[in-house]
């Protein structure tokens, strides 16, 4: 099992979930995050420092997607660990539905 990132990190990008990860498994992209599978060691911090609910485990039904998505992106992105502001639009784009056609496959800055 792993968690993974979910829809609504996009264009919310908290990051409180990268200070808190102890085995560095997170990737960043233009406007969300993704956690590497290989690397997550299941030890669920992540999950409950995400402001926007956008870490789920693996083991809920239809993320097939967003665990693909999390694994390829992760190996493309660069390695996030320190937490920076979240965009200006964080909170207005929170809980928008429809946020998978806003997703950026550029990567972000990384540490």
């Amino acid at each position: 099992m792993t968690y993974v990132v979910v829809e609504n990190c996009i264009k919310c990008k908290y990051m409180d979930c990268v200070e808190v990860c102890p085995v560095d498994c997170f990737y960043e992209g233009e406007n969300m995050l993704v956690i590497h599978p290989d690397e997550c060691i299941d030890c669920g911090v992540c999950e409950p420092e995400c402001p926007a609910e956008a870490i789920k485990p693996d083991t809920e039904p239809g993320l097939e997607k967003w665990l693909s998505l999390n694994a390829d992106y992760a190996k493309q992105w660069p390695n996030i660990t320190v937490k920076r502001d979240s965009p200006p639009d964080a909170k207005e784009m929170d809980g928008k539905p429809g946020k998978l056609a806003l997703f950026s496959p550029a990567p972000g800055e990384g540490d």
